[in-house]
């Protein structure tokens, strides 16, 4: 997983290890800031979130990357069928990130959480 992460499309395994999986996974991208999230269920029944924590060192510091719960709206969005507005959400998270000026600190920048 590691060494060829693109070899990996889906894993699939129980709570405990997809916790480890996930944490691995979003170091390999940049950081858990940038790592959106979804537990799909039966009957179409899916929660997106960041895969993240509730991170209560920094809560309320105005400082938290919202990159990861953006890009799980953008899937929330996606799965319900909004294919347009989930590649637009997408594509505007990637310019500001690529654009650098608007970015928080984790990300090499000094934008508030509101700011980016």
């Amino acid at each position: 997983l590691v060494q060829q992460p693109q070899n990996f499309n889906v894993i699939v395994c129980e709570n405990l290890y997809g916790d480890l999986i996930s944490d691995l996974g979003a170091g390999l991208v940049g950081g858990l800031g940038l790592a959106p999230s979804a537990l799909y269920g039966d009957h179409g029944i899916a929660i997106f979130e960041p895969a993240h924590g509730s991170a209560p060192d920094i809560a309320g510091k105005n400082i938290v990357n919202p990159t990861s719960i953006l890009l799980s709206a953008a899937m929330l969005l996606g799965h319900l069928g909004e294919q347009d507005a989930e590649q637009r959400l997408v594509t505007s998270i990637e310019a500001v990130i690529a654009e650098g000026f608007s970015v928080t600190p984790d990300l090499g920048g000094s934008a508030s959480t509101c700011q980016m």
